[in-house]
């Protein structure tokens, strides 16, 4: 494996936090279920608690400097400790909170690819404190008295690791990192993701929706199956796209100046632009 592939990206989140007031807020979705998301600045991406009869359990934790506050937060929304932790996947932005927690008591679950490659450098998890005590390979499900959380592990999607959780009762889905609402996904190529495998891990969370069906994306605001199927068929619409461009024996430069993505330019972030975007996808199919 690699060295972890994910430094670039904390060290960019935290650029972009280091100067931001950032605050957190909680709206409970359903009965017992907390969405959390950073307000200010990037704090990371949107976090989940869960308080159940007897247990509290939390989705992600944001980035490093900011785990402090967050477990203020959260205990304060909870009304108590955090018992265990999920890591969706191995960004900085998603686990960095893991060692400030851990230190506090809490117990990180994550897909057994996301500790191998934390053992190799595990700043993404605020040290070695953070790395996962318990991992899981096809997932794991949490009984927190009321609260059922199925958590599965979709294979090279945003990361080799990720992995996205289905509340069946109170009809939520949590997708981590496989859906950036109404923005362009980051695609982790070198930490084992795929734009196919992400297309067909969206594909299987969107399966498991209804109409009635909250769903936390890891960016952008609580959605739900329409808005994500808008977001999977842009992604569909813009591989399809590169990929003709591709066939016809095009350079990369010459997709760039082709601009392929030009009509989804309003999915453009500081992060992930539409010329990054259509690098990811030209790389995707050239290499996989």
């Amino acid at each position: 494996m690699k060295k972890l592939a994910v430094l670039p990206l904390l060290l960019a989140s935290l650029a972009i936090a280091q100067d931001a007031e950032i605050t957190f807020s909680s709206s409970e979705i359903e009965p017992g279920i907390f969405m959390v998301e950073a307000k200010g600045g990037f704090g990371g991406g949107n976090m989940a608690v869960l308080v159940g009869d007897g247990h509290i359990a939390m989705i992600d934790d944001g980035l490093p400097p900011l785990a402090e506050d967050l477990l203020a937060h959260v205990t304060e929304t909870a009304g108590g400790a955090i018992d265990f932790m999920v890591n969706t996947h191995v960004h900085g932005d998603h686990a960095g909170g893991n060692a400030h927690f851990a230190n506090n008591g809490t117990v990180v679950f994550a897909h057994k690819n996301i500790r191998k490659r934390l053992l190799e450098d595990a700043s993404a998890a605020g040290g070695s404190a953070g790395l996962p005590v318990v991992t899981f390979g096809n997932g794991v499900t949490f009984h927190l008295g009321n609260i059922e959380a199925r958590v599965k592990h979709l294979p090279r999607a945003h990361t080799d690791g990720d992995a996205a959780i289905y509340f069946p009762a109170a009809n939520v889905i949590h997708t981590g990192d496989i859906l950036f609402h109404g923005i362009f996904p980051f695609i982790d190529l070198d930490s084992g993701g795929s734009v196919d495998g992400y297309i067909t891990a969206q594909q299987e969370i969107w399966s498991m929706a209804d109409d009635e069906t909250k769903i936390i994306p890891g960016h952008g605001s609580l959605t739900d199956k329409a808005g994500m199927k808008a977001d999977i068929d842009m992604l569909v619409d813009a591989r399809a796209m590169v990929k003709v461009l591709i066939e016809q024996g095009k350079s990369v430069d010459e997709v760039l100046t082709a601009n392929p993505l030009a009509k989804y330019d309003s999915h453009s972030w500081g992060f992930i632009t539409t010329e990054r975007m259509t690098r990811t996808l030209i790389r995707s199919l050239t290499t996989d």
